[in-house]
Order: structure tokens, then C-alpha cells, then sequence
């Protein structure tokens, strides 16, 4: 009864139904954008640093280099090299809270992009319906026979998603407030002699069109005076430089960044390019967001790639991560080291990252240093 009597009196009375027309509310914008921007950011610069990681085939301390290293390090299937395909897994792993690569017929590594997980308590876990792009094997996967990681226990979507509905409801209403900033409002003045029927309201429209065209585009626009109308700007905020600026609406898209960030481990500094205490972010960064996860990698690695006897024997999987300093920035500390005798220079190129010299010198110790016992009076040299 309300509806039909609302459309009764837009009926009765023209004008009233135009102003109905305007559409003078805009429904809200969820600016999803802002939310694909700030997580796709954060996991593809956690993707990028997984994808430089080494893995290291290892009998013992020597480094093998045999299939399974070509295809961890370099070919894991036919369409992707490894840097690709790890960054993609670790895109998988963190937006989905779980990821899994089963091994194809003629040794090929593949990324599952859809699959159903069954769970049991005593019996091993299984997969099916393990889909890689458009392609869904018929075939079960026991637990023992694929790489399966979670990331978390509880899947990271929908805290970002509580945390985005408020910061996309503010986004957007600044974003809307900035857009009507510098808007430009008027009336346009009808004669009372001018009849106004729906041909006189239809050259009105019109004649309103062409001028927000012209005030849109053009730096400087003439409109000419139609007889019987009369444009006339309001405008509240005609020449002032006040109001909202970008620099706030940025704030918000770096406060939400800084959110999923947070989430994932990741310093903001690291992702905005900000040259303040690099180093020290960076060590944070590595030590307690990307070891953990390649820490993750290996366990899972060596579990499905060796048995318990053979990694009892010292065949395992290493994952050597990107090193954030040069060996020219660690050149004094590896001196230090290995002139006490501590270490000798094998073990100090292992732990920088490369492999082992074949000569035997470099598995000897040296002290170079005129170090002493303590609760004695004989030094380094002979007396």
C-alpha cells in the first residue's frame, strides 16, 4: 500500500519523480581491489624470497648432484622452471592454508591446484580428485607418496577478510568523499511559462549533459544560455584548496597492507622499499618467517624422498635460503673463526653457502693467534 501510494504521487507530480531520478545515493564499493593488492603483494614477496632457496641433495657432507636435484633446483615438470614453480607453490600454500605436489608418471613434479583431502586419525591420510589445471586424476594419493604442507593451523583468509571489511568500508568512504571534493553542483532554473512535459524535461537532460561534458573536459568551458533555462553553480567549496587529501586515502591503503603483512611475518619496511634498518628487518624477516617455512619444506622433503635408514645414514635434503650479506661483509668474522682454530675452512665454506674444497688443508684446524690457557704464563710462542 506505501509503494502504490509513493508512485501515485510520482505520478501526479513530474517533477518530483525527476529528482527521484538523479540517483542522488551511490551503493557502497567493497574496493576489492585494495585487498587482491595487499595480499598478492605480501605472498609474491614471500613467494620470490622461497624461489631463490637452494635444496641440497646430501649423502653425509657431500653435495649430490642427480635427478632429484635437476628437478628440485632447476626442472621440476615440463612447463615450469623452479623459481616458478616454488613461488606459485607458496602462493597455493599461504592463500589456501595448504598445498601439495604429487610426482606424474614420468617423474614430473606437479602443483595440485584443487584436491580433496581425507583425513583419518590412525589410517594414512589420502587424496583424491587431485585436479592440475584442467586435468583431474582418477587415481588415489596416499600421505607418503606427495609433499603436503599447511601453513598455519587455521586458514589466513578470513582474518584478512574481517580485517578488510573495515578497512575497505573507510576506503572507500574517503574515496568518495575525495571524489566529491572538487565536484561541481548546480540548479538549473526553469521558466514558469516553459510547459514541463516529458519533451521539455528530455531537452533539460540533454542540455545538462553537454555541460558536465564540457566542465569535465575541458580546462576551460563556454556553455551557451538556453532560453527558458538558467544554469546557476552552487558549488560550497568553488575555490578552496581544503578538504581531503590522497596522502590520507594512502594512509589507509598502507595500514591494511601493513595488516597482511603483519599476518604473514613480513616487515612493512621490507615491502614499501624504506632504506631505515634494512639489515636488521631483514635477519628478523629470514630468521622467524622464512626459515620456519623452508624449515617445513625440508622435514616434509626428507620424510617423502628418503627412509628412515637412509636419512639415519645422512642422505637428507638441505634448503639453503638467499643470504642477506656478502662474503666480503662476513670476510673478518670467517677470519676470526678459523684463525682461532674454532672452525676449520670447509666448515666455514659450508656455512656460507658453498661447497667443499677438495684440498686436505681446508679440513685442518689453525690458530694463527697468540692465544694462551688460561692459569698460565706461557704464551702462543716458545719460550
Amino acid at each position: 500500500m506505501v509503494i502504490g501510494l509513493i508512485e501515485t504521487i510520482l505520478n501526479r507530480n513530474k517533477e518530483i519523480a525527476f529528482s527521484f531520478d538523479l540517483e542522488l545515493f551511490e551503493q557502497q564499493s567493497q574496493r576489492a581491489h585494495m585487498k587482491r593488492l595487499a595480499i598478492d603483494t605480501c605472498i609474491a614477496f614471500l613467494g620470490r624470497t622461497i624461489s631463490q632457496s637452494e635444496f641440497r641433495v646430501k649423502d653425509g657432507s657431500n653435495l649430490i648432484k642427480d635427478e632429484l636435484y635437476y628437478r628440485l633446483n632447476v626442472r621440476p615438470n615440463k612447463n615450469m622452471t623452479s623459481s616458478t614453480f616454488w613461488e606459485t607453490f607458496v602462493h597455493k600454500l599461504v592463500y589456501d592454508n595448504e598445498g601439495l605436489i604429487i610426482q606424474a608418471d614420468d617423474g614430473d613434479l606437479l602443483i595440485a591446484d584443487d584436491f580433496e583431502h581425507n583425513e583419518y586419525a590412525v589410517y594414512e591420510d589420502t587424496f583424491t580428485n587431485v585436479m592440475v589445471k584442467d586435468f583431474t586424476f582418477k587415481r588415489l594419493f596416499p600421505q607418503s607418496k606427495v609433499i603436503h604442507l599447511r601453513y598455519r593451523n587455521e586458514r589466513l583468509s578470513p582474518l584478512i577478510d574481517s580485517i578488510f571489511a573495515d578497512y575497505g568500508d573507510l576506503f572507500g568512504k574517503l574515496l568518495n568523499s575525495h571524489k566529491r571534493k572538487n565536484q561541481l553542483r548546480g540548479t538549473v532554473d526553469i521558466e514558469s511559462n516553459k510547459a514541463k512535459d516529458d519533451e521539455t524535461m528530455a531537452k533539460l537532460q540533454s542540455y545538462i549533459n553537454k555541460m558536465y561534458k564540457a566542465f569535465s573536459e575541458n580546462d576551460i568551458a563556454i556553455v551557451p544560455q538556453q532560453p527558458g533555462f538558467k544554469y546557476n553553480e552552487t558549488s560550497s567549496n568553488k575555490g578552496s584548496t581544503s578538504g581531503l587529501s590522497v596522502d590520507e586515502i594512502n594512509k589507509v591503503t598502507d595500514g591494511f597492507l601493513n595488516q597482511v603483512a603483519m599476518a604473514l611475518g613480513i616487515p612493512l619496511t621490507l615491502i614499501s622499499g624504506s632504506m631505515a634498518d634494512v639489515e636488521k628487518h631483514t635477519k628478523n624477516y629470514m630468521k622467524f618467517t622464512v626459515n620456519p617455512l623452508t624449515k617445513k619444506l625440508q622435514d616434509e622433503s626428507n620424510v617423502k624422498f628418503f627412509t628412515m635408514d637412509e636419512y639415519l645414514a645422512g642422505k637428507r635434503i638441505e634448503i639453503k635460503t638467499m643470504s642477506y650479506q656478502s662474503i666480503f661483509e662476513l670476510a673478518t668474522s670467517i677470519d676470526k673463526l678459523v684463525s682461532s682454530g674454532a672452525f676449520t675452512g670447509n666448515e666455514m665454506r659450508l656455512e656460507a653457502g658453498y661447497e667443499k674444497s677438495a684440498d686436505p688443508k681446508l679440513d685442518k684446524h689453525y690458530i694463527t693467534k697468540n692465544y694462551q690457557e688460561m692459569d698460565t704464563d706461557e704464551g702462543g710462542e716458545n719460550k
